[in-house]
């Protein structure tokens, strides 16, 4: 009996496993997420509706197999061949066909981010193999992996990537766009509410394409405002020795000091992010703590190389870069 039911369980854990909200575009928080979800659900109910009747056809003909003909209409080949046409053709195509224009002439043209940008806010997104770089145009606001927007205010979204194609997805905020080598692409990001919520590289980009994830802040316009100027400020503290004697500069930038690596994430304001590694951790000692010992165990295939660093260095640099918020 257990056998037999274990796969069952498996089976119902998996589906119900994509039934959370924290990244579920069944969860819309935006105009946009609503008229995605709402699509689905009526494209769940016509697929219902169509499954039902197949099933119901293969069980008439099963209890009518040694009976000819369709019940209640006459037997003839003319009969059949009309039924066959009306269910088989007819129906599906303009079923398929109203879903392709509403979706694309309705949804989509509905999810889309305006052609006009001016006077309105933007923010560039880049992927890279695997993390998120966020800049705000217009200040020298640098983060990764986590993009702050003003809640109940359109903000354009312009996704670029650095390397290979990545696609940009936060299921509760709006449909996903690629991000293509040498093209850029915009979406809109709207939150009806302050909150966070979950987005994801939707495009296997690599090793640790699973890993590439990142968190969309919606605060109050006053608070996002705050954050906006305080992220925009250089750091405070000048390097810690172990900072620039272990490489660390040749690869990341800290704004106001001699940092200024381009290959891993801006670690000006690194302190006040809640996770590491594009979500994969998070920000606290212990945790960063093991990644500088050893990035590879925590994130294998990530770009950042073990600097073989001694317990001295390790407690210096986590104790520096704790301390830049």
């Amino acid at each position: 009996m257990r056998t037999r039911t274990a796969p069952l369980a498996l089976l119902a854990a998996v589906a119900l496993g994509g039934c959370g909200s924290e990244q579920s575009a069944l969860d819309p928080q935006s105009p946009a997420a609503h008229d995605i979800s709402k699509l689905w659900w009526w494209m769940l109910v016509i697929a219902c509706v169509v499954f039902s009747g197949a099933v119901a056809m293969l069980g008439l003909a099963w209890v009518r197999r040694r009976r000819e003909g369709f019940p209640v209409v006459e037997t003839g080949a003319r009969r059949n061949l009309a039924l066959v046409v009306i269910f088989g053709i007819v129906i599906p195509i303009s079923v398929n066909i109203t879903l392709f224009v509403v979706a694309n002439f309705v949804v989509l043209s509905r999810t889309d981010a305006p052609a006009a940008t001016r006077g309105r806010m933007t923010i560039q997104v880049i992927g890279r193999q695997w993390f998120w770089e966020v800049r705000y145009p217009g200040t020298a606001a640098v983060t990764a992996n986590e993009i702050h927007i003003p809640a109940r205010t359109p903000v354009t979204i312009e996704a670029i990537t650095g390397d290979v194609i990545h696609s940009f997805w936060v299921p509760q905020l709006n449909r996903k766009i690629d991000m293509i080598p040498g093209r850029r692409n915009r979406i809109e990001l709207y939150a009806n509410q302050p909150g966070v919520y979950r987005g994801q590289c939707a495009e296997f980009c690599g090793l640790e394409h699973a890993r590439m994830s990142m968190y969309v802040f919606a605060d109050e316009p006053a608070k996002f405002d705050a954050w906006l100027r305080k992220e925009a400020a250089p750091a405070t503290a000048s390097p810690d020795p172990a900072f620039t004697k272990d490489g660390c500069a040749s690869c990341h930038t800290i704004r106001g000091t001699d940092a200024k690596g381009d290959i891993g994430p801006d670690l000006t304001h690194v302190g006040s992010r809640s996770t590491l590694a594009a979500l994969t951790i998070p920000n606290d000692d212990g945790a960063l703590a093991d990644w500088l010992r050893d990035p590879q165990h925590v994130k294998p295939g990530n770009h950042m190389p073990d600097l073989d660093l001694s317990d001295t260095d390790v407690r210096s640099l986590v104790t520096y870069l704790e301390g830049l918020k």
